[in-house]
């Protein structure tokens, strides 16, 4: 996929009071292909209401410890033979046959829908790609994996929307025919290499440094706790600290960041993850790539967004209720409620999905 992309970088901005959000993207309209360039001379506003102030967002409301709890679902339980209980596997069975089917049993059916609309494909990465590890800086994909995205990279616009940094996704992923949205879409950049960033967001850069050196000092003391920058965001994850102290990890991030009115926390799969208090997630981002591409409220186009974390249920509600319709499919080996439509069980399962795409594109001639 060759997208080339000459705008100025997108401004995000306050908006005048108005009774509901919006986002306004000024932009010539072109129908995508593999050969569309983007007109390089046209003036691209983002304009992004902010939320309404507050630090601790939903984690206070419903309570520290629960919060984190929730967002951590436990791990498979596992019997002697370390093979999955019958129960667990008669749960999962039920909730993909009656609430969440799985995209790779019923991919005749999605690809019914798909025929005659250009498909639009946007991934996580972590749970998604690349398997949940231990330690975050070793979430690898495999070398097949790589493949099939760039596979399906060549027949339809992929992007790779994460909470880490748009850096490093790119490392991990290292393939240029893709669209990159780090830090949970507030910082993108197209296959042509064009940074498509959010200027408002410059400000708070030297805020976020500062946090940063306050979150890695105040928690060096917890065994497992580890800080990550993803530029405009910073993940403090928790999946390797005993359940015992996740409740000293909240606090230290309490005590941080309450003197930052203009910062949110948000979790998401064992961690905490503190943000500019902007109208902005994943759903947005879905939607302001769509009209980069000339694919936005187009009957005739296609999204399908696949992803593991609570993060990437803001883009499955969008696909699901706006007019850009399409199909969230949820990464899951654990039943739970989604907004998405379908569900795929690991990694495993979402390349073979990928490769599914492929093959029937190839078929369509």
């Amino acid at each position: 996929m060759d997208i080339k992309s000459g705008h100025s970088s997108p401004v995000m901005t306050d908006s005048p009071p108005i009774s509901n959000s919006r986002l306004t993207i000024r932009q010539n309209r072109l129908p995508y292909s593999s050969a569309t360039a983007i007109s390089q001379n046209n003036n691209l506003l983002l304009t992004v209401p902010r939320k309404k102030t507050g630090i601790l967002d939903d984690v206070k409301s419903s309570g520290w410890l629960d919060a984190m709890k929730s967002s951590s679902p436990p791990p498979t339980i596992l019997n002697k033979d370390n093979i999955s209980s019958d129960a667990t596997d008669m749960t999962y069975r039920e909730w993909t046959q009656l609430k969440y089917p799985s995209a790779l049993t019923t991919f005749e059916k999605i690809m019914s829908f798909a025929k005659g609309k250009r498909i639009a494909l946007f991934l996580d990465y972590d749970g998604t790609l690349s398997p949940i590890v231990e330690e975050p800086d070793c979430a690898y994909m495999s070398s097949a994996m790589r493949t099939a995205v760039q596979n399906v990279a060549k027949y339809f616009p992929t992007a790779i929307i994460s909470g880490r940094s748009r850096d490093k996704v790119y490392e991990f992923v290292g393939l240029s025919e893709l669209y990159y949205a780090g830090s949970h879409g507030m910082d993108i950049m197209s296959p042509a290499g064009e940074s498509l960033n959010h200027e408002q967001l410059s400000r708070t850069v030297s805020v976020n440094e500062k946090v940063l050196c306050s979150l890695v000092e105040s928690t060096k003391d917890i065994k497992g706790a580890k800080v990550e920058d993803n530029k405009f965001c910073i993940s403090v994850h928790y999946r390797n600290v005993e359940e015992k102290n996740w409740n000293l990890v909240a606090q230290c991030v309490d005590d941080v960041i309450r003197t930052y009115p203009k910062l949110r926390l948000t979790h998401g799969r064992k961690v905490l993850e503190i943000r500019p208090v902007i109208d902005w997630d994943k759903g947005k981002a879905v939607t302001f790539l769509l009209e980069s591409l000339g694919l936005n409220n187009c009957e005739d186009v296609l999204p399908i967004y696949v992803g593991d974390d609570r993060t990437d249920e803001d883009a499955f509600k969008v696909l699901r209720d706006g007019p850009n319709h399409g199909y969230g499919v949820l990464v899951s080996a654990v039943p739970k409620d989604t907004n998405a439509f379908y569900s795929l069980r690991d990694p495993s399962e979402v390349m073979e999905f990928l490769k599914s795409l492929v093959t029937w594109k190839r078929s369509m001639g």
